[in-house]
């Protein structure tokens, strides 16, 4: 229900910003924030914060692969800890890209993914506290081409291999230490504003809509991807294992399908 929400808010802040601009945005540019904030978070006060940091290239090769880093520098036991964090790229259609909920397992967030989008654009990190605080800090970004344009390709092929899993945690593990695990699920994340190549009709969307992780089947962090994530989507993240056992994933897409994967670790 939250994610159909953001997908709104982010539409209706989408034809703002168009009825603001009267054409694409020729670099990055900072006058979006405040009408993407009202959509997403009216009449709420957002301080920034150095602890939490985003890195990301200038100028992107690929508006459809963009690579970006978060770290919060505080730790998740801490009682005024960040528990979640939205990714939002200001001037992409729908501008949330992805929301992460983060557990005491997390130790102190850091995590890389990638991300689309459509022009420049600043892309905002607002972390929110348990007690609804909002800090954020954003950087911007040049890129094109990453939400639209056309797609071709088997369907049948395609939807063949779509949720195979791959994950893997660093070695040697430390146990009671922070450990760099990598997830990549095969899923073509089309946006609902691509066309096909031969009949220029849109593609629907379809997506990778939520990922958990758990270990020893405690929560770890839970995803909830828009479709301003990238094809075949990549984390790597740090979680803290406190002996050995099972890292496991299960993601669900927005057709109801659900996959898993399971990792066993031992140090």
């Amino acid at each position: 229900m939250r994610q159909t929400k953001f997908m709104a808010c982010g539409l209706l802040a989408a034809g703002v910003l168009l009825a603001y601009s009267g054409g694409a945005w020729a670099e990055a540019s900072d006058k979006v924030w405040p009408l993407v904030k009202e959509a997403f978070f009216a009449g709420k006060t957002i301080e920034e914060s150095p602890l939490i940091r985003l890195e990301g290239p200038r100028r992107a090769e690929s508006g459809a692969q963009v690579p970006i880093t978060l770290t919060v520098d505080k730790s998740l036991s801490d009682a005024d800890a960040i528990k979640k964090i939205y990714i939002i790229v200001d001037a992409n259609p729908i501008p949330l890209a992805a929301t992460y909920y983060f557990t005491a397992a997390t130790g102190k967030p850091q995590l890389s993914t990638r991300i689309r989008m459509e022009t420049d654009s600043y892309i905002h990190a607002i972390g929110e506290t348990a007690d609804g605080k909002l800090y954020m800090t954003a950087i911007a970004i040049r890129a094109a081409g990453g939400c639209g344009g056309t797609v071709d390709g088997n369907d049948a092929e395609i939807r063949a291999v779509a949720g195979k899993i791959k994950m893997n945690v660093e070695s040697p593990v430390k146990f009671g230490d922070a450990t760099a695990a990598t997830f990549i699920i095969r899923h073509p994340m089309r946006t609902g504003l691509q066309r096909d190549l031969v009949s220029q009709g849109y593609v629907p969307a379809f997506y990778i809509q939520k990922a958990v992780f758990t270990y020893n089947n405690k929560p770890v962090m839970n995803v909830d991807f828009g479709v301003g994530t990238s094809e075949d989507p990549y984390l790597r993240f740090n979680f803290v294992p406190e002996g050995p056992g099972a890292l496991e994933v299960k993601a669900d897409d927005n057709e109801g399908k659900s996959f898993t994967k399971q990792l066993e670790v031992n140090g």
